[in-house]
């Protein structure tokens, strides 16, 4: 079925939650609290990736993640590390991370191949053009869906020339990440198209900003109903897995959509699990 991995932005700085979860205690309690909701995965994060954000050093963003990480997997959780950081996820895998979420698709760090291909984990592969401070310049397409497979291809081909187990690879088509709001909706309708490269495939649309040019202006907060909808829509596609802060209402929608598609087979084929 399609995996729930649940936000945790241990970060003074994100765009829907910055600085809620800072505290060790209470970043533990949210993460107990998804996991109670539906969450199969927890994907800590201790850099924002929104438009415009400054970056900080790994250093940092070890000493945000890494306690956390070690105590989710120390409870027997699913723990994901959101970096595009070599040094960051190298530690995190040891503090017991089974899943590298590197939102560059290995472009920032020339070291991130080696670390995943020398660890047992699986790893996120997202399709990016820049960091944030100027990524939104790089929206440039003349067709993006063809485009950001093409890229994603290519990275996708580098990691596994690196060493990288190509079943351990999960793409992610990157929503919000250099491409504006027409295109996310289009490589949105057109899912399957990632479906057909052969890996699981991430969606990660939750609260997003074309979400809220869709909806007069509403505030992320606002946005949980139509990011349920996109969940919805990613389930009938057969993706393996949603990336979200709203986690009862997509692990609700996904529910509805697998009951809507028991008996049948999604039109992305099977769906697997994590390893």
């Amino acid at each position: 079925m399609t995996q729930v991995m649940g936000i945790l932005n241990v970060t003074p700085d994100s765009f829907s939650d910055g600085g809620r979860f800072l505290s060790g205690s209470r970043a533990l309690a949210h993460a107990r609290e998804m996991l109670a909701q539906g969450a199969t995965i927890i994907d800590v994060g201790g850099e924002s990736t929104r438009p415009g954000a400054t970056r900080v050093t790994a250093e940092e963003e070890a000493r945000r993640v890494i306690p956390v990480v070690a105590a989710l997997s120390g409870e027997g959780v699913t723990v994901s590390v959101d970096t595009t950081r070599a040094a960051v996820a190298g530690a995190a895998v040891g503090a017991g991370a089974r899943i590298i979420n590197d939102v560059s698709g290995g472009l920032a760090d020339p070291e991130m191949f080696s670390v995943v291909a020398g660890s047992d984990v699986d790893y996120v592969l997202m399709h990016w053009r820049g960091h944030a401070a100027d990524m939104q310049a790089l929206a440039a397409y003349e067709d993006v869906v063809e485009e950001v497979v093409s890229e994603l291809i290519s990275q996708r081909d580098a990691a596994v020339a690196a060493g990288v187990d190509p079943f351990r690879i999960i793409l992610d088509p990157g929503i919000g990440f250099s491409k504006t709001a027409a295109h996310n909706w289009q490589v949105l309708r057109n899912l399957d198209r990632f479906q057909e490269l052969g890996h699981r495939v991430l969606v990660g649309a939750s609260r997003k900003a074309f979400l809220g040019h869709l909806l007069g202006g509403r505030e992320p907060h606002g946005r949980d109903g139509a990011t349920a909808a996109l969940s919805f829509w990613s389930a009938l596609h057969g993706v393996w897995g949603v990336r979200t802060h709203d986690v009862e209402g997509q692990a609700d929608a996904i529910a509805v959509a697998l009951k809507l598609l028991s008996g049948a087979t999604p039109p992305g084929g099977s769906v697997r699990g994590v390893r």
